[in-house]
């Protein structure tokens, strides 16, 4: 159970107070309701951008991380396609620095062409060696306009096209950052061995004074249910033959999120799943495995990953996944193998809940959802799952209609 206090300030943000006197460290977290899916199609790749740009410098504090390193603070941040958080931890009596600077960058960045320019280059580079020049690191940016169609889920954090980021004007990332960057889109949580008066008048005297914004809040178009299997084959340097399939499932918030969840963790979760027991160990079909759930916040994707070895073709590859899902479809998990499962979320759930850095961050991230108390009712929803919802939400992702299916495929093992 994790306790917390809850405020608004009159400029929209959000406050969360965690008060946990076993440690003497702080965490300020900052969540931004801004991720890929809010971009314009035609500038993507911007969320991550900030993520970067954020630590250029703000109007007071030129250099973002001197005055942490000072205080023996550390700091970071990640962008998704849902959200951006930045987070810092600190001893606790050294926290109004860390509310300064998040303050301070969310008061105003210091926009300057020279700052964007470096920044740019920084992510531009990073486009190229984790998704272009690195093996099979452009699959994203293919699997995913294969399964979308209509939704920003269509393109990664980095963005569609590295050409959006080389275009990227200063009043274009001014626009972006004044329209998303703001106290009425953030929520903000401080956990730590800090009371929540002290916590809300900290706030108060750092947050209080900066105006609410207009927030560019387009309308996310839903993508429609997927009515066929869809085919994609790439042919690159790379040493193995791979295979990826994707299938639409549920959201974030649908009471089948953690059935789904589990129903990958029963496939691939350790080398006692089934896929690793069948397809690695005994057929030897597959060098390695793998299933996961994207966990969006809107309807994301089941992914079944894995890379063959020589003698697998791609069709021996497929029919073995096909064959290990269609049995979750007609056949009911045995109890011990799901509580197995079950019994490693919980340990891994209640194992993240030693940190005060990710009771922040997950605290901010279920009260984006709707409410943070959500947190403390995670392991009852999991814990729920029955072999039936597992059967259930089988035959309904499962389907191959709701399939992509993207073969990535060896030129240098085709040229021996």
């Amino acid at each position: 159970m994790i306790d917390f206090k809850r405020f608004r300030l009159e400029n929209g943000l959000i406050l969360l107070v965690h008060t946990d006197y076993s440690t003497p460290i702080a965490a300020v977290n900052l969540l931004y309701k801004v991720g890929a899916k809010h971009e314009n199609p035609e500038k993507t790749g911007f969320a991550h951008l900030f993520e970067h740009l954020m630590f250029g410098g703000s109007v007071n504090i030129p250099v973002f991380d001197e005055p942490l390193e000072r205080v023996g603070g550390e700091n970071n941040a990640f962008t998704t396609n849902d959200l951006t958080n930045y987070y810092i931890t600190v001893p606790v009596e050294n926290i109004e620095t860390a509310l300064w600077l998040e303050s301070d960058r969310m008061l105003s960045l210091a926009f300057s062409q020279k700052s964007l320019d470096v920044q740019k280059s920084v992510v531009i580079e990073e486009f190229n060696q984790r998704y272009l020049n690195q093996p099979y690191g452009d699959v994203w940016l293919n699997l995913r306009p294969l399964a979308y169609k209509v939704h920003p889920y269509r393109w990664p954090t980095i963005g569609m096209s590295v050409e959006h980021i080389q275009k990227a004007t200063l009043d274009d990332v001014k626009e972006f950052f004044y329209g998303h960057y703001a106290p009425n889109n953030a929520i903000l949580c401080i956990a730590g061995p800090i009371d929540d008066v002290k916590a809300l008048e900290l706030t108060k005297r750092w947050f209080g004074s900066i105006e609410p914004r207009n927030i560019d809040r387009k309308a996310i178009p839903k993508e429609p249910e997927q009515n066929e299997h869809r085919r994609l084959t790439l042919e690159r340097d790379v040493p193995f033959n791979a295979i990826y399939k994707a299938y639409h499932m549920c959201n974030r918030m649908h009471p089948d999120f953690p059935i789904t969840d589990l129903l990958s963790d029963l496939l691939s979760n350790g080398r006692s799943s089934r896929l690793y027991q069948r397809l690695v160990k005994e057929k030897q079909l597959f060098s390695s495995v793998n299933a996961y759930i994207t966990g969006d916040v809107d309807e994301g994707l089941f992914v079944l990953t894995g890379q063959l070895y020589e003698n697998t073709s791609f069709k021996m590859a497929e029919e073995a996944l096909n064959q290990e899902l269609e049995e979750l479809k007609v056949k009911l998990v045995k109890t011990d193998e799901l509580d197995k499962v079950k019994n490693k979320f919980e340990a891994n759930f209640i194992f993240e809940q030693e940190s005060v850095m990710v009771n922040a961050l997950n605290l901010c991230y279920y009260e984006m959802l709707s409410d943070a108390n959500l947190l403390n009712l995670e392991l009852d929803r999991y814990n729920a799952v029955t072999a039936e919802d597992i059967k259930r939400v089988a035959n309904q992702v499962f389907d191959v209609k709701n399939c992509s299916t993207v073969y990535y495929k060896s030129n240098l093992i085709n040229e021996n």
